[in-house]
């Protein structure tokens, strides 16, 4: 049984760009009405004072010291709360602590990674832990995975009702996309190159689509990596830079739905640049652009302007296959820039879902798409922006 929890939230990392973010969204929440108790967690209590009076937070938020170097701080800020929401990246670096505190303590976790070594080493290390204290660690809340992992969610399901059975092939086309990458983001790249770099398990990982499904491979898979010409719509596709990360955690819903999509599921991710010469030389410029993992581009704790991140969207289109040629289409939109606007949303809502909609959920480290899936979708409808449709075929 958990305990009764001073706090239904802690956001740790509320001093950083998109910490910000989300203690200002989560504050907007509570102000309209939203039932729960929060506070906000961070190094340095005078900065997240600042913080909680520049958002126009309460007075009376609670302000919480804790450091991703100090254990014992890490262990006592999870006992105090039902969820802690850390921003606080890259994980690989600062947040291994955070998983085993809430492991220990039975406390439920959400985060924004994006880094799936790393992520396979806290399976392999705490999902047993978790399982036993009751904690539901799940990663990958933000941009990298939710619309990827609930999209394919959504239209399986959908298939199974139009079908009878899911699509083993699924294909994940960017159609639009307006906005930066988060520095968080950036500098867990980085991170994860530099740890490939000394570490040739970190290479095998990085490279294996079924890093995140201990004990299955499933059948190969497209690599993604080259611009091509895709007949189901006779256009150029190019690499996505997040595939990496959203098709493991896809493949680990599956596994963890106990293989829902089928054993054979096969499931890619491209970004559409347009058909004919065009779009052709479009797709080639995206897969030589390296400038995500390069020494420019944000730094952690910037980002874009209110405004930019409100002029910010993505459109997202799932086509499904059928082995005997029948096709459906879906498709999920987000309303603000995919690595803040939209993201500190989806991140909170996902804190908010897991403890309200599905607290009987039992523990263990999951994706979004695994433990809440259709609730989830239906909060992100509602609350944060995000359009899941059914499209014509």
């Amino acid at each position: 049984m958990r305990q009764a929890s001073e706090f239904d939230i802690i956001v740790y990392g509320a001093t950083g760009f998109t910490g910000r973010l989300v203690a200002e969204y989560l504050a907007q929440r509570v102000a309209g009405g939203l039932a729960a108790r929060w506070a906000m967690a961070g190094r340095n209590l005078d900065k997240l004072a600042a913080v909680r009076d520049e958002i126009g937070a309460p007075r009376a938020t609670a302000l919480i010291a804790a450091d991703g170097d100090d254990v014992s701080s890490l262990s006592a800020m999870a006992g105090r709360t039902k969820v802690v929401l850390t921003t606080v990246g890259p994980y690989q670096l600062y947040g291994s602590g955070l998983v085993a505190a809430c492991a220990a303590r039975g406390t439920d976790y959400v985060d924004l990674c994006g880094e799936p070594a790393w992520m396979a080493e806290m399976i392999d290390s705490y999902d047993p832990k978790a399982k036993a204290s009751g904690a539901r660690i799940v990663f990958s809340c933000g941009f990298d995975s939710i619309p990827f992992d609930l999209g394919v969610h959504y239209l399986q399901q959908a298939a199974m009702k139009q079908f009878g059975a899911p699509t083993p092939r699924v294909k994940g086309r960017v159609r639009k996309m307006k906005g930066t990458f988060s520095g968080g983001t950036a500098a867990s790249l980085k991170a994860t190159l530099a740890a490939a770099a000394k570490d040739p398990k970190v290479y095998e990982r990085l490279r294996n689509p079924f890093a995140l499904t201990p004990g299955f491979d499933g059948p190969k898979q497209p690599h993604g990596m080259k611009p091509e010409i895709d007949s189901s719509l006779d256009a150029w596709v190019a690499p996505f830079v997040m595939a990496a990360i959203n098709t493991r955690n896809v493949h680990r819903t599956n596994y963890l739905l106990k293989h829902a999509y089928g054993a054979d599921f096969i499931y890619d991710e491209m970004v559409i640049t347009g058909p004919g010469d065009k779009g052709k030389a479009m797709a080639e410029a995206i897969a030589a652009d390296r400038s995500l993992g390069s020494a420019g581009g944000p730094k952690p704790g910037e980002g874009p302007s209110k405004a930019e991140r409100e002029a910010g969207y993505y459109d997202v289109l799932f086509i499904g296959e059928t082995k005997d040629g029948k096709t459906i289409r879906a498709s999920v939109s987000g309303d603000r820039d995919p690595g803040y606007g939209s993201t500190s949303k989806m991140i909170t809502e996902s804190a908010l879902c897991l403890i309200q909609e599905v607290p009987e959920a039992p523990g263990g480290i999951w994706t979004p798409g695994a433990i809440m899936a259709t609730a989830l979708t239906n909060r992100l409808q509602t609350h944060a922006g995000l359009t899941f449709k059914m499209e014509a075929t």
